[in-house]
């Protein structure tokens, strides 16, 4: 080991001089002088810090508020009768939260127009709030003329935008809106094997602009999976046909990521599924199920049907982003018309007129 020299006789080292204040510290500053490293500069790029100091906690930040506050979620779900639609959302969520456990009657004759009926729920999971409202629209496709039946949805589709919007431009308006925007908007199709009804077309043309529409083909252990393949693949080219965007929409997605996962979504769209409320014993485990003569259909198993993946995707992977689409892109179509309706104001209501006038 090399002697060590006394400080008193070491070489002071040569500082050149430089302009006063150009990347000086306080003594008591963390932070290395710009233009120094790599960590500083104004530059486009990641910085390297030269310490921890915890920026990546406002991920555990946004975790805690959200379980705090909880949030929003509305489903509204449209087909004709008989296609499993309150079955299919029970299952989905694993608990009652379909319109027959308002105490709606099984045997209820069918309107004699479209109805729309909305139940909420408050579910909790790992500590997380979800206020879930499922929109239910009795009537549809079920009528002798069914010329614009798809009027009365898209008036409560817009109904809900013009209540946030009155919400949020409210003078002393609420800390927090109650969100009550349809952010998703499971569609039932027949599977019929054929080709989709000129009301389907029709449904989703006209509302597919106003809400994120994902089409689903109903109740798919009716079909052999060649027909279901074959059936998926004509749904894709008619709706292409047509001029027909569901969710997700390409122009939508944000980066070459996004894009490759999308891509990967859309290719298996739609959703062939079946739902189940009913358990059955299976190699010795619980699944649900449907039984038949030849056996037990598994909801979530993948061989069977593509519940699994509308559930992954509807709830795992892009629940947020659905609750974005309708914030950022239909929400705001519908708030820049009314405001260039209103020549650039708010929208005023009767109720405000007369509140002005008192």
């Amino acid at each position: 080991m090399s002697d060590v020299v006394p400080p008193e006789v070491r070489p002071k080292p040569v500082v050149p001089a430089k302009p006063p204040n150009v990347g000086a510290l306080s003594p008591s500053s963390p932070f290395p002088p710009q233009g120094l490293g790599t960590g500083g500069g104004s530059s486009s790029g990641g910085s390297t810090l030269l310490g921890y100091i915890g920026i990546d906690t406002i991920i555990e930040q946004m975790r805690k508020k959200t379980m705090k506050t909880g949030f929003d979620f509305n489903i509204m779900v449209v087909g004709h009768s008989g296609l499993g639609k309150s079955t299919l959302v029970n299952t989905l969520f694993k608990s009652q939260v379909s319109r027959k456990s308002a105490g709606w009657a099984r045997d209820e004759k069918i309107p004699k127009t479209v109805e729309i009926k909305a139940v909420s729920h408050v579910l909790e999971e790992g500590g997380v709030k979800m206020k879930l409202t499922i929109v239910d629209t009795p009537g549809f496709g079920d009528l002798i003329n069914n010329d614009n039946c798809w009027e009365p949805i898209s008036n409560y589709i817009n109904e809900q935008y013009e209540k946030f919007l009155k919400e949020e431009v409210n003078i002393t308006r609420k800390k927090r809106i109650p969100d009550t925007r349809v952010h998703c908007c499971l569609y039932f199709i027949s599977p019929t094997g054929h080709s989709l009804r000129q009301l389907d077309v029709e449904f989703m043309k006209r509302l597919s602009h106003s809400v994120n529409i994902i089409p689903v083909i109903a109740k798919a252990d009716t079909m052999t999976l060649d027909e279901r393949q074959e059936f998926k693949q004509r749904i894709r080219k008619e709706l292409e046909m047509g001029g027909i965007e569901f969710y997700p929409q390409k122009e939508f997605d944000e980066d070459m990521e996004d894009k490759s996962d999308n891509d990967k979504i859309r290719e298996a769209m739609p959703f062939a599924v079946v739902g189940s409320e009913k358990e059955y014993q299976v190699n010795g485990k619980r699944v649900l199920g449907r039984k038949t003569a030849w056996g037990i259909v598994e909801v979530e198993n993948p061989n069977h049907c593509e519940f699994a993946q509308l559930r992954d995707f509807l709830i795992r992977s892009h629940l947020q982003d659905l609750k974005e689409v309708t914030q950022n892109i239909h929400y705001e179509t519908y708030r820049a018309k009314r405001l260039n309706e209103n020549g650039g104001l708010p929208p005023i209501s009767s109720n405000d007129t007369q509140e002005s006038n008192l």
